[in-house]
């Protein structure tokens, strides 16, 4: 559909901040008032769609912020068990945890850039993964896996709609908790989950194709990201 409001605003109302659009509240696809509990992102939310031009289409890719809020409100709500179980799984074989054997110079990329976000889980939630050369599967421990699933539960419906898609789009639920931990930023957390395409590329150059692929990757990271930095505190339940 095109553009059909003039305005778009905030205001704040039962359980959290809504965002108006000619004043009335915007509502999700499956016609729930959208609320969030932060100002900070009620403002990004309504900002996404001020920025559609007048009578132009309006394109969801545009609006990753809305999309992620909406799907937090209607899907993650009332599916969380399903939606920390497949958020979690990852322990299992979170891509940080499986190594090149050659060549050295993507060896040492890997462990250089990968181990201290494993050292990391270990210490922040109390879960040692293992890793793996080349292409065996490594069983990791269930008590890892478990405290990993007790960080991804921790988050609140919204927060939990962007690690979801963190988790899925880098391969790594290690890779989304530091990202919702402030531990990384979009650009890094970005460049640990493509550093096997990016060290192929400083090797043998870069095609359309790819690069597409790879900034779609980026504006998804960077749209996560962004959303719970947003959340702020909100994120975390209790």
């Amino acid at each position: 559909m095109k553009r059909f409001y003039k305005q778009t605003g905030v205001d704040e109302g039962e359980g959290g901040f809504r965002v108006l659009l000619d004043g009335k509240p915007m509502r999700t696809p499956a016609k729930a008032t959208l609320v969030v509990p932060t100002q900070a992102l009620a403002e990004a939310i309504a900002a996404e769609w001020d920025s559609v031009p007048d009578k132009a289409e309006i394109n969801a890719a545009h609006l990753p912020l809305t999309r992620l809020a909406a799907t937090g409100v209607d899907r993650v709500a009332s599916r969380r068990d399903e939606v920390i179980a497949d958020t979690a799984k990852y322990a299992g074989s979170d891509l940080l945890c499986y190594r090149a054997t050659a060549p050295d110079s993507l060896v040492k990329l890997q462990q250089d850039r990968w181990q201290p976000l494993l050292d990391w889980a270990a210490e922040r939630h109390g879960a040692r993964l293992l890793t793996a050369d080349g292409i065996g599967f490594v069983e990791q421990p269930s008590e890892a896996q478990a405290r990993l699933r007790e960080a991804v539960a921790a988050h609140g419906d919204l927060a939990l709609s962007a690690l979801y898609n963190l988790t899925h789009i880098a391969g790594s639920v290690v890779i989304a908790l530091a990202v919702s931990d402030g531990r990384l930023d979009a650009e890094e957390a970005f460049t640990a989950a493509q550093t096997d395409e990016l060290y192929q590329i400083d090797r043998w150059g870069d095609d359309p194709t790819a690069e597409k692929q790879r900034e779609g990757v980026r504006r998804d990271i960077g749209a996560g990201a962004r959303f719970l930095s947003l959340l702020e505190n909100a994120r975390l339940r209790g």
